[in-house]
Parts: structure tokens; C-alpha cells; sequence
């Protein structure tokens, strides 16, 4: 059975984007451009219009205008978010994104590529492969993570970093290309800056907030 290029786009096929797919990006970037138009001086309006980008999200998700995305329906975010200025979300794949996530100023999240030899990506195919990140991630600014990456739970990514291949769980991570730098652990917890301990009060409150 011949397959349209929607159904091809989003099942991670090569596609070729035609008039089909205008209006699913028009109605979200008209929603998109109002949201960060009103946000953060008329949040309740705002919201409003994130819900209309079609964009899935749990309760306490902030993106920081100016916010772009393609499609919104092909995001979803757990709870907890907060992306910084300038964030990018091309979602021709699917984004999806866990509870407790931090992105610094302009980080970019490309589901989008094209073919790599000239005659093949001359003749208008594309392709959207997902991209997934765990729970507790911060991605430091200036990043870009590209098609098909799975970044795991409790995840550093390094300030301008490109992340080209998949991040396991409880690590730091940052270069270009992204490579594992070295494991978080329990040491880790008493530190806010490399060798600068929380003091006692910033402490104490963290640990009433834990229990």
C-alpha cells in the first residue's frame, strides 16, 4: 500500500514535506508567536496559547520567550520544565521530554536531518527520527542535540555541546562530538560549583524540602 507523506513522516521514514503538513505548522507557530508575544507579562494568556500549539505538558513547565517549535503535537513534557531563551524544538520527530528538566539560553533539539550524499538529499527527502531525555536533565546553554539521541536520567550536558549519540543514566557528559566526561555520585551532593559546599542554611533548607 502506498504510504502519504505524513504517515511516512511519522513513523521515521524518508518523506518529502508537501501542502499537507502547512497547516499542522501554521496553527502551531501562530500559537507559538502569540505565546511569546505574552509571556511572562500576561501568563494566563499565555498558556492559553500553549495549549493551542498542541503541545502536551505537565503542571510548572516555563519556556522562556522566544520559544520555536515546528508541529507541537510531535512534543510532550513531563512536569517541572524550565528552558531558558532562545530554546528550538524541531519536531518532525518526536520530542519527548521527562519531569525536572533545566535548558540553559539556546538549546536546540533537531529531530529534523537530511540525507547526506548530494543526489539524495537533492531530490527533496527528509527524515524526523525521535529524540527522548530522562528525568533530572540539565542541559547547559548553547547546546544542540541531534536525531534519534536518548539522553538518561539524572544527566549534565556541558555547555555547547553537541550530543550525536546516546547519554546513559547519572553522568556528565559535554564536547562536540558529547562524550561522557565522568559519573555523578553521592560526592557530588554537597557542592553547588566545582569545589563551593551549600552552606548550612541552604542546606538545611534542602534537606526539609527532601523529606
Amino acid at each position: 500500500m502506498e504510504k502519504d507523506n505524513r504517515y511516512r513522516r511519522d513513523h521515521e521514514m524518508a518523506y518529502r514535506a508537501d501542502e499537507s503538513m502547512k497547516e499542522e505548522q501554521f496553527r502551531a507557530k501562530r500559537a507559538i508567536r502569540k505565546y511569546n508575544e505574552r509571556m511572562p507579562f500576561e501568563p494566563e494568556k499565555a498558556r492559553e496559547c500553549l495549549e493551542q500549539s498542541g503541545i502536551q505538558y505537565g503542571k510548572g513547565i516555563y519556556l522562556e520567550p522566544p520559544f520555536y517549535c515546528e508541529y507541537g503535537t510531535h512534543i510532550e513534557i513531563g512536569e517541572n520544565f524550565y528552558a531558558n531563551t532562545g530554546c528550538v524544538m524541531l519536531d518532525v520527530g518526536k520530542i519527548t521530554i521527562g519531569k525536572n528538566v533545566q535548558f540553559g539560553p539556546s538549546v536546540s533539539i533537531y529531530t529534523a536531518g537530511h540525507p547526506i550524499h548530494p543526489e539524495s538529499r537533492d531530490s527533496g527527502y527528509e527524515y524526523g527520527i525521535a529524540v527522548t531525555i530522562g528525568d533530572s536533565v540539565w542541559v547547559g546553554g548553547n547546546s544542540v542535540i541531534l536525531p534519534g539521541v536518548k539522553i538518561g536520567n539524572n544527566v549534565v550536558i556541558g555547555a555547547g555541546s553537541v550530543v550525536t549519540r546516546d547519554i546513559p543514566d547519572n553522568v556528565c557528559a559535554a564536547g562536540n562530538p558529547c562524550r561522557v566526561i565522568r559519573e555523578i555520585t553521592e560526592k557530588d551532593r554537597p557542592y553547588y560549583f566545582k569545589n563551593r559546599r551549600f552552606d548550612a542554611e541552604a542546606w538545611e533548607d534542602m534537606g526539609s524540602k527532601n523529606e
